[in-house]
């Protein structure tokens, strides 16, 4: 049995008045999609529980079949291990935006999609000035990097708590610097850090070039690293993850997938959805399971953009889930899963909690009523499952 797994990150919503009431999702173009609910079943899952963070972290690894509740520590960890950087038991990793931040209100959480050579500039100026040997500042990707606690001493705890600069857009951050323990360091990290970067030859560059600077860093998904049961453990298959986002690269790493580039994929609206598709394909052979994430409808609803949600949507289908449901065909017995691990409303610019939509379809499962993927088609569904991460165990069988 092959499985195939499609992330359309964020792809939930809600009807949209410019829409006459639909969601992007029903106002895509999605054949290929509908096609899996046609022919299998359409449900619905919650992969957030209301006591855990509405982000991507906690609801990917719901829907790659782990208890939040168990597993969960934090996301800057994840996206450590993406990075192969081992945390000692001691150890705290901190995820480290670069945000444009103009009148306390938090202008872009990506600091105007900063390069990642920009980045690393940034960084390294940070490293010299603002922290002792305990800390490491560690470039990413863009505005997306971490920094690195290490010591018996930590000022931090699990009741440490930080806001995502994504779910603060176009908001005032005056009431959402860092609170609990440690939270006085990281603010004061955070404050020094804009007198740092207003001076820096990369930011009057950029601001010499019409371009947002980036004015500080925001810090925020601290935790230590968990421990995790490898997927082929817990279910018996190996995976391959497809991905630009070092969040689902790091759980890959500690699920014991391996990770497979895609050229051309970028975590953003401009990624190149047909290498995505072609990668996908091609790795079909080295794995019983291929899963692909695709960023794009989750960075769409962050600007707002229902137009361009649906165009992500209907590039996910075009050239990712037609092409590995075909794909499938040919390997005899398959499934193939869509589904998105959060809703991200374009009205809020941010994640929300919530029920997402699933398609699914191939050997063994009996077709339902439904033949269009959508959140309206999924609430008529009696498939539900409110723990979302059982519904691994439902696709694997």
């Amino acid at each position: 049995m092959k499985y195939a797994i499609v992330i359309p990150d964020g792809c939930a919503d809600e009807p949209q008045d410019s829409l006459d009431g639909r969601t992007p999702l029903q106002a895509a173009r999605t054949p290929h999609m509908d096609r899996v609910a046609a022919e299998g079943q359409v449900g619905r899952a919650n992969n957030v529980p209301p006591h855990l963070p509405a982000g991507s972290a906690v609801a990917n690894m719901s829907l790659l079949g782990y208890d939040p509740d168990e597993h969960f520590t934090g996301r800057a960890p994840l996206e450590a291990a993406a990075q192969g950087i081992e945390l000692g038991p001691d150890d705290w990793a901190v995820r480290c935006n670069l945000v444009t931040i103009e009148d306390q209100t938090m202008r872009d959480f990506t600091a105007d999609h900063i390069s990642t050579a920009e980045a690393e500039q940034l960084l390294a100026a940070a490293q010299e000035e603002l922290v002792d040997e305990h800390w490491e500042f560690v470039a990413g990707v863009s505005y997306r990097n971490l920094l690195i606690y290490r010591g018996s001493d930590a000022p931090f705890s699990r009741d440490t708590t930080a806001t995502p600069p994504h779910d603060l857009t176009d908001k005032s951050v005056a009431n959402d610097f860092p609170r609990g323990p440690g939270s006085d360091v990281l603010s004061d990290l955070m404050s020094r850090s804009v007198e740092l970067f207003a001076k820096h030859d990369v930011n009057k560059s950029r601001l010499a070039n019409g371009r947002l600077a980036a004015t500080n860093v925001w810090l925020w998904g601290l935790g230590r690293s968990p421990s995790v049961t490898p997927f082929a453990t817990a279910y018996g298959k190996s995976g391959k993850m497809i991905t630009a986002v070092d969040l689902l690269r790091g759980i890959a790493a500690l699920i014991g997938w391996d990770r497979v580039e895609a050229p051309g994929a970028t975590g953003y609206t401009d990624t190149d959805y047909a290498s995505k598709g072609r990668t996908a394909v091609e790795t079909l052979p080295a794995a019983d399971v291929v899963c692909v994430h695709v960023e794009a409808p989750d960075e769409a609803s962050h600007e707002g953009d229902v137009a361009a949600k649906i165009k992500a949507l209907e590039e996910i289908d075009r050239h990712i889930v037609g092409p590995l449901r075909d794909a499938l065909a040919s390997y005899g017995e398959y499934r193939i899963l869509v589904s998105p691990d959060h809703p991200t409303p374009v009205r809020t610019k941010t994640h929300s909690h919530g029920i997402v939509p699933f398609a699914l379809c191939g050997a063994g499962v009996a077709a339902d009523q439904f033949d269009t993927y959508d959140e309206v088609t999924a609430a008529a569904s009696a498939l539900a499952f409110d723990q979302g991460w059982r519904l691994m165990k439902h696709l694997i069988g």
